[in-house]
């Protein structure tokens, strides 16, 4: 979905999400896909790579603010279809910080011996809930799903060091008022847009600056490196603007910066995974460098993960 499809559904320009956003189109599922759908064909993808079987995967978690049920988690649903038999499965709800904080999950769960190899996903059908008629936000998101395979590796490589934090006194800054316990649908409910997704744009902004930068450098600090010794930094890919103001207080060059906000848009918890694995296939990740990644999104939450590749 290009910009210019946007330009006949709200009174907005090429130009003017470009330059505000750096976003040049997004892709949108079919009616018929869901986000587990997605999330399956991210994870056979990633388990090819990895070259496990489905028997080898003990641990499923699937970041997502878009399941395909209430009831149960996307993970289970992606067990069942796709049969993991030794294998526990959950979701996590952190929005675009999701991948993010599965990962560290699982890296706990592996560091502590519980679990052998973990399959971790990010996946958002972002269309479900996004309001077609705010030209605020509806130039921003996407659909996709990104996932990667953890296991056991040698000391000193491998995730080395992650960083999570939330501050829910700012959460109506990002969210979907309706459609919860606290405010279910109702028979008369006007479809009004509070439904969807309702976000503080320049609020938003200035918190993730700040604490992105400081969570990609608690990471860096964490493991005794500098940011002078990290190759790549993925960002969560939400508008170009963030990521340009993070790297500068950072003191990085954008050379060092991976975007793929054009093709894309915001994903949500996708965001990172994706980002990640077009990385690594297009060679900008070599083995023994340093990955910084980090992700911000409703909750308010954010988080990051250094990893030796």
């Amino acid at each position: 979905m290009t910009n210019a499809d946007f330009e006949k559904l709200v009174d907005t320009s090429d130009e003017w999400i470009v330059s505000r956003t750096g976003i040049r189109e997004r892709r949108i599922a079919a009616d018929d896909m869901t986000s587990a759908d997605m999330a399956m064909e991210a994870a056979r993808r990633a388990m090819d790579m990895a070259g496990c079987t489905h028997e080898d995967i003990d641990l499923i978690i699937s970041g997502t603010v878009t399941p395909d049920y209430r009831l149960p988690s996307n993970s289970c649903v992606m067990q069942e279809k796709m049969g993991f038999p030794n294998a526990v499965a959950f979701d996590v709800v952190a929005a675009c910080a999701g991948f993010i904080n599965g990962m560290s999950i699982a890296d706990s769960y592996i560091s502590s011996g519980a679990h052998r190899r973990a399959l971790v996903i990010g996946t958002e059908k972002l269309s479900y809930f996004t309001n077609y008629k705010d030209r605020n936000t509806c130039v921003l998101f996407g659909d996709g799903a990104g996932a990667v395979v953890l296991e056991p590796c040698d000391s000193g490589s491998g995730v080395l060091s992650t960083f999570m934090k939330s501050n829910g006194s700012m959460r109506s800054w990002l969210w979907s008022k309706v459609g919860g316990s606290r405010n279910p649908y109702m028979a008369d409910f006007a479809f009004d847009g509070s439904d969807k997704i309702q976000m503080a744009g320049s609020e938003i902004f200035k918190v993730a600056v700040k604490e992105m930068s400081n969570a990609a450098a608690t990471v860096i600090k964490d493991a005794g490196i500098s940011s002078d010794d990290v190759s790549l930094f993925v960002p969560h890919q939400a508008n170009i603007r963030i990521v340009e103001a993070m790297a500068k207080r950072l003191h990085l060059g954008m050379d060092r910066v991976f975007l793929n906000i054009h093709k894309y848009g915001n994903t949500s918890s996708a965001s990172v995974p994706l980002a990640l694995d077009e990385a690594n296939r297009e060679g900008r990740i070599k083995p023994g460098d340093y990955v910084v990644m980090v992700a911000f999104g409703g909750g308010l939450i954010w988080g990051s993960a250094l990893v030796k590749w």
